[in-house]
């Protein structure tokens, strides 16, 4: 348990509200939305600074519809930057606030933001369930899959609602339709992800209805889509997470299970302290008939700092990876004096939330060499460049010190990093399985701890620290990082971005030739076990520091191998590496001695 929980829950003197009182039951289909949005508002205005407050539901199903929802304009990172957000529960600056859901189970419809804290400190949310009635992903079965003529007989699932307009698939809900652009294929028995398929085109146009819930695409051609394999049929949009962390302080999560989201299950962004004890994103056992969970990533940290901690989580079935921990690069556009610039974001989905304060120490990057100014500087002002109307896009920061010369737009693309907002990571005691894209990936010079961990079939690499101040615009080397008695299974059963082994150490440098100074540095990777059915196990660039000993690495049959990457490690402008100790067999063992 972390400091701040147990001061709270340490607490003599603690006011409850128990739902039920209010009227507000499980099991009835009625709209819990307006209910809940009432006691909290009756909480927040009668509770004192200095008191404690536990709000407690029951067992049981609560139904969350949009009528009566907060209708609120967020910018939330990683995210379609699409407003207004219609919000289901939303906790703004409470204080020392247990809510507790003893086991209850949250069902939203529509289109929603199903839990947004703002604000908040001291706060601790429990035993609760978070899904959606109807999930934009749509599942379908193969049927039959004619190679010959080009074309697939799919199944929908019973809960998948349809509609073909103009030889078009669409599936809809409450409010929504849309058609699908891409999936993800599924072994029907195991729930994994199929071999070496990675993102397939899915047969939504050109479609007939053979009977209900029974369609064929007459242009949908991929012989790995045998009879029985499941596709979760999606688009890439990404308008809201699960769980909502803004500008928060001293956050528990214990026991909460996202079953599905839009997009993320839980995206924080300008928070401190972050801890997860049981927080998951899976899905509802073995019999759920579901095959997918969350739209993106299970957890996704923004421009965080102090500590964040994932323990005891089970992430499966996600579009996209189980953790991400990063910080946003702004790109120097303007240098208006010797010691004051113009910032920018410069992705799509990050812009319209603050990036620093007084008081923060900034470094600054070559992005073509990912090489940091040796000088870093302290902020002294900073102020929002906007227009009406507009979203937060750029920053006015003025510098206590003066600026490199070189600091110049004219002379060289720059970005700019706060190294203030980053947190020290505790990632220990998690399952990661069956999901697309990569594992892990953590961006943070502070201490990292990744141990105890089962990665089972990611698609991508399992582990990866990247680094980018040219795509993603994700900053954050790392100096202090250790790997260690992990357990690896068969992971990078496909291609995905900068994964070129099982760990993948992958920062973004367009000219790493030119590069003179090292990204990433203090990394150590012991005591793992790799079971593997391919070569590449390290993958590493740009790094002055990096330990590989004491690991076993064994071989399997279960795929043929396929990754173009032949090598079991691969070092590519690394220095003071130590590769020793590792137990193997066969022409791993070989290669690892070379």
């Amino acid at each position: 348990m972390s400091i701040f929980t147990s001061s709270l829950t340490a607490q003599t003197k603690v006011k409850l509200y128990k739902l039920s009182a209010f009227g507000i039951f499980p099991n009835n289909g009625k709209n819990t939305t307006p209910l809940l949005a009432a006691v909290l508002k009756k909480i927040r205005n009668e509770t004192a600074k200095d008191e404690t407050v536990k709000i407690q539901l029951q067992k049981g199903r609560y139904d969350f519809y949009p009528e009566g929802a907060g209708i609120r304009e967020y910018f939330i990172s990683n995210h379609d930057q699409d407003n207004p957000k219609t919000v289901g529960i939303e906790l703004e600056n409470f204080k020392n606030v247990i809510l507790d859901g003893r086991g209850a189970d949250l069902i939203f419809h529509g289109r929603m933001l199903p839990i947004a804290l703002l604000g908040c400190s001291n706060l601790i949310l429990k035993d609760l369930q978070v899904d959606f009635e109807t999930p934009q992903i749509s599942q379908v079965k193969i049927l039959e899959n004619d190679t010959l003529a080009g074309s697939i007989v799919f199944q929908t699932a019973p809960w998948v609602k349809y509609t073909v307009k103009d030889s078009v698939f669409y599936n809809k809900g409450e409010g929504w339709e849309m058609s699908p652009v891409s999936g993800i294929a599924f072994e029907e028995g195991t729930k994994r992800i199929v071999f070496n398929s990675g993102d397939i085109r899915v047969g939504t146009k050109g479609v007939s209805e053979i009977s209900p819930g029974i369609l064929k695409a007459h242009h949908w051609n991929n012989k790995r889509l045998v009879p029985g394999t499941v596709i979760a049929m999606r688009t890439w949009d990404r308008p809201a997470p699960g769980i909502f962390v803004h500008k928060c302080k001293d956050i528990s999560l214990k026991d909460i299970t996202v079953h599905y989201a839009e997009g993320m299950g839980l995206l924080a962004q300008l928070t401190e302290n972050i801890y997860m004890d049981g927080f998951s994103v899976r899905l509802r056992g073995k019999a759920d008939p579901r095959y997918f969970t969350t739209q993106a990533d299970a957890t996704h940290f923004s421009g965080c700092k102090g500590k964040i901690v994932s323990t005891n989580g089970l992430y499966e079935g996600m579009m996209d990876d189980a953790i991400n921990i990063h910080g946003t690069y702004l790109k120097l556009i303007k240098r208006l004096d010797d010691r004051t610039i113009i910032g920018r974001y410069m992705h799509s989905q990050s812009y319209g939330f603050d990036w620093g304060n007084i008081g923060d120490t900034v470094q600054f990057v070559r992005s073509k060499t990912m090489e940091q100014f040796r000088d870093r500087n302290i902020i002294k002002s900073i102020s929002v460049v906007q227009g009406r109307g507009e979203p937060i896009k750029e920053f006015r920061i003025e510098f206590k010190e003066p600026l490199d010369k070189q600091l110049d737009p004219a002379m060289l693309d720059v970005g700019i990093e706060n190294l203030s907002w980053t947190p020290s990571v505790v990632f220990t005691h998690n399952i990661v399985r069956n999901n697309r894209a990569r594992g892990a990936l953590f961006s943070t010079p502070k201490p990292t701890l990744v141990a105890y961990n089962l990665f089972d079939h990611t698609s991508g690499s399992a582990i990866l620290l990247c680094g980018d101040s040219n795509g993603w615009f994700e900053s954050g080397s790392c100096h202090d990082l250790t790997i260690r008695n992990n357990r690896f299974v068969n992971a990078l059963t496909s291609m995905y971005q900068f994964t070129n082994a099982v760990i993948s150490i992958y920062p973004e440098i367009p000219d790493l030739k030119s590069q003179k100074q090292y990204f990433h540095s203090g990394i150590r990777i012991e005591h793992n076990k790799f079971e593997m059915f391919d070569q590449p196990i390290l993958y590493a660039r740009s790094v002055n520091g990096l330990t590989f000993k004491n690991n076993e690495i064994r071989k399997n049959k279960q795929y043929p191998a396929f990754h173009r990457n032949k090598k079991p490690i691969l070092l590519d402008k690394v220095d003071n590496a130590v590769v020793k100790d590792n137990r193997s067999d066969g022409l791993i063992n070989d290669l690892l001695k070379n």
